[in-house]
């Protein structure tokens, strides 16, 4: 399965990567990094992913606006919300706009892959 993050905390993005890389999501490669939306946009164009982390508040395009972005270049793919906008309403409008999970953060490694991980199951 191939692996898109996209957050604009190059922190965050070299911890996901960092979780993929040490053997605890099987089968993932990490084959794009984008710091916002624009940047996930033509990074899914080149790279393809199966799956995604997304980041809901980020500069040049937010996540909210690139879930229905990306769905219409990949309708396939499998994306996964990972924001501190942690209200009920938040995830809500992420599901409803088609993001298949949501985590909070701040996150526990554990609690990111296990998310990541039924995102590759369902």
């Amino acid at each position: 399965m191939r692996l898109m993050i996209v957050d604009d905390s190059t922190m965050i993005r070299s911890r996901i990567a960092r979780l993929v890389s040490h053997g605890q999501l099987p089968g993932v490669e990490v084959v794009a990094q984008a710091r916002d939306g624009a940047d996930a946009l033509a990074q899914a164009g080149l790279h393809r992913p199966d799956i995604a982390t997304l980041d809901l508040t980020m500069p040049e395009m937010d996540g909210v606006t690139c879930i229905p972005a990306l769905l219409r270049l990949l309708p396939e793919l499998r994306i996964l919300v990972v924001s501190a906008l942690t209200d009920k309403s938040t995830a809500i409008q992420a599901l409803r706009l088609g993001a298949r999970g949501f985590v909070g953060k701040p996150f526990a490694d554990d609690e990111l892959r296990l998310a990541l991980l039924d995102l590759l199951e369902n």
